[in-house]
């Protein structure tokens, strides 16, 4: 385990423990929520108006919950209603801060991989940017896009938007319930009464109790196939009962992704890595010639000269939501298709 990813595994130990955080963070927590809810208000008191709808995509906590199935669920339930979607996101790492279209072979490190990974899966048009407001202008500029969906931008508040989803992991919810450092809270719970919709990321008492304060819904996130990445076979995870493989994630919680591929009967050996790291050499040496199995948020960083000679597969995920979500979404879709 990498450093980095040790640091966030610890961080995460904390923040989603039963117990308070450490005296000496509360003050940290405390002057971190004054300095946040200050840049927030200037933000909202900058506000312009944008050529294009947006829909707010986003969490109030650190780390991933599940944005980027997500977005790609609203994409194509748009399509199938007949709108045409963009997506906008700030592109996590990339090199440079200037608006840039996302391209199916565009380089990871200049995009991001949650960008490039949006734009693969559905082929809509995909543009990063610092500032998502100068992206969204770009996206306009196309005249193919009638609304945008913004990735992971609940927090960035000078970008009006018609409509915010906010995601909340269902196994953690929101930890300890403390700002950031002594928690993983961005913004306090009350904001999630200004969202249009809590998606509840998967079952958990946490996730349920935030659920039901905050008329939600629950999705979940079903893997039930893995892709061959030296040539593009599809192949049942149910292929690889009986035999043990590697596993390795580098998102917001490598844990859910290891539980999911014990829960359809793997015997998982894992390599847990921090949110957006590179899949390292290290990993790939102790696979050796056991299938190595990975997210597909991992597999777009991955080239294929680092893939030749070796089993690993990118294990897709397929968002099913549960009770009335998806009656929302569609609801949602259609306010957007009346403003477009």
């Amino acid at each position: 385990m990498s450093l980095r990813a040790a640091i966030e595994a610890r961080c995460n130990a904390l923040w989603y423990a039963e117990a308070p955080p450490p005296a000496t963070l509360r003050p940290l927590a405390a002057l971190y929520g004054r300095i946040a809810d200050r840049r927030a208000a200037r933000q909202r008191a900058a506000v312009e108006a944008l050529p294009l709808p947006v829909v707010v995509v986003g969490n109030i906590t650190a780390g991933g919950a599940g944005k980027t199935p997500l977005c790609i669920e609203l994409v194509e339930r748009a399509r199938a209603r007949g709108l045409r979607p963009g997506v906008v996101s700030r592109g996590y790492g990339r090199a440079g801060a200037a608006p840039a279209l996302v391209r199916a072979d565009s380089d990871p490190g200049a995009v991001g991989d949650e960008p490039l990974l949006i734009a693969r899966r559905t082929g809509a048009p995909v543009c990063v940017a610092r500032d998502r407001r100068q992206a969204v202008q770009q996206l306009a500029e196309r005249g193919d896009v009638d609304f945008v969906i913004a990735d992971d931008g609940l927090q960035h508040y000078r970008m009006p938007r018609v409509a915010e989803l906010c995601v909340v992991d269902g196994r953690r919810g929101l930890g300890n319930g403390w700002r950031l450092p002594a928690g993983p809270l961005r913004e306090p719970e009350a904001r999630l009464a200004a969202c249009d919709l809590v998606a509840v990321n998967g079952s958990g008492e946490r996730g349920e109790a935030l659920r039901a304060a905050h008329n939600g819904a629950r999705f979940d996130l079903i893997l039930d196939e893995a892709l061959a990445m030296a040539d593009d076979r599809h192949v049942p995870l149910s292929a690889f009962n009986g035999q043990r493989v590697h596993a390795t994630a580098g998102i917001g919680d490598p844990e859910r992704f290891f539980t999911a591929l014990r829960e359809a009967g793997l015997d998982v050996v894992t390599h847990p890595l921090a949110d957006h790291e590179t899949v390292p050499d290290a990993v790939l040496a102790a696979a050796g010639d056991s299938p190595l199995l990975m997210t597909e948020k991992d597999a777009v960083k991955l080239p294929p000269e680092r893939v030749v000679g070796r089993t690993c597969f990118a294990v897709a995920a397929r968002l099913q939501w549960a009770g009335d979500g998806a009656a929302r979404i569609d609801g949602l879709l259609t306010r957007i298709a009346l403003r477009a």
